[in-house]
């Protein structure tokens, strides 16, 4: 049921404001503590206006414009990769088609931009040889990609929320560069792994215990150092994991890419991205801290930086429509000792790479390299 359908049949039932009220945040909370399938800078409802050799024609939005490398997805498995904007009208944008993936989306073809530029597993999309392996937590048993390497540190790689363990696909030719192991692990409530009690998604405040969980599968397969790797909420978890876990020494660096490090005001921006009003969103965020009992001062004290001890590599963008960037810059501007931080304007949560991969990558070898 969508949330307005659903808030309208809340308002006839309910008796009294109070009452109206307290299920109209409820459902409103939904949206944040419920597993979102679709990344936040996808963008649907795109026309092909026509396809060339090398280059493709699209509806023109604000998504189509944006620079550096997109995905195209249509039908049951249509998939494509864009590069940069060749030319734009008032209506269309022209980018480059690169080669690979299927075949180009028909004229008049309905297409969806993604973030996703590879799809599958480490051999499908590139090639390289991995094993399925499983991190055994306290809920279970939650399935995780393999990828070995000859030096340490290992890379524990954390998605985010609507996005899988392929998020990490992209930079895998970086950690096979630099011979580093890679674990990309999945999580509580992701599918194959076990759903927490209350199937519901907490901010990090339980699911970190699922990173701690891999880092010590890491340091009992020999590991003496790992990197925790996150974007979005995999970035607070890999945090929290960093600060309170009992195998927090052989943590000796961060990524955190577009960390939530207010949740409450995340909480109300996927609200109103949703169309959700503000009242209501205010609502569905004070919902959302009763349900999930969020430990809201030991959250602030978190994103404060006072128990960070590792070099970080952290990475905004100021257009990130989900996790604000002021926190960011203040919490590298708190602990500027620690932590490299760069933005990346222009694009959305978790979305860092694809703007310009170039730069990424250049950060991410410089940040790795002292730490090998």
């Amino acid at each position: 049921m969508r949330w307005g359908k659903a808030a309208a049949v809340a308002t006839v039932s309910a008796v009294g404001v109070g009452a109206v009220a307290l299920v109209a945040g409820r459902v409103v909370s939904e949206i944040s503590v419920r597993r979102s399938g679709a990344a936040p800078a996808s963008a649907g409802g795109l026309r092909v206006h026509s396809v060339a050799p090398d280059l493709i024609e699209l509806t023109r939005t604000p998504e189509t414009q944006r620079p550096g490398r997109w995905a195209l997805e249509w039908g049951a498995d249509g998939h494509v990769v864009v590069g940069d904007v060749v030319s734009t009208t008032s209506q269309t944008v022209v980018r480059v088609l690169e080669s690979g993936g299927s075949t180009p989306p028909p004229t008049g073809e309905t297409v969806v931009l993604t973030p996703w530029v590879l799809r599958g597993d480490p051999t499908s999309a590139l090639g390289l040889d991995f094993s399925e392996t499983t991190v055994r937590g306290e809920l279970g048993p939650m399935p995780a990609w393999y990828l070995s390497g000859l030096r340490e540190p290992w890379v524990i790689a954390v998605h985010g929320a609507g996005a899988d363990r392929g998020q990490v696909l992209p930079l895998l030719p970086v950690f096979q560069q630099f011979k580093m192991p890679v674990l990309s692990v999945s999580y509580r409530n992701d599918p194959g792994a076990p759903p927490s009690p209350d199937g519901m998604g907490h901010f990090g405040e339980t699911e970190w215990r699922d990173v701690e969980a891999a880092i010590r599968l890491a340091v009992d397969s020999g590991a003496t150092r790992v990197l925790l790797y996150g974007w979005g909420i995999g970035a607070t978890m890999a945090l929290q994991a960093a600060e309170r876990s009992a195998w927090r020494e052989a943590v000796r660096g961060l990524v955190l890419d577009s960390p939530v490090l207010d949740w409450r005001s995340t909480v109300r921006r996927q609200a109103t991205r949703r169309g959700v009003p503000h009242a209501l969103a205010e609502l569905g965020m004070r919902a959302a801290e009763g349900r999930t009992d969020v430990d809201t001062a030991a959250f602030d004290q978190l994103a404060s930086g006072d128990g960070l001890s590792v070099p970080t590599l952290l990475l905004h963008s100021p257009d990130d429509t989900v996790a604000p960037i002021a926190p960011a810059r203040g919490l590298a501007s708190r602990r500027d000792d620690l932590i490299l931080f760069r933005e990346f304007p222009g694009t959305e949560h978790e979305a860092l790479w694809n703007a310009d991969p170039h730069t990424y990558e250049d950060l991410l070898r410089r940040f790795l390299t002292p730490l090998l």
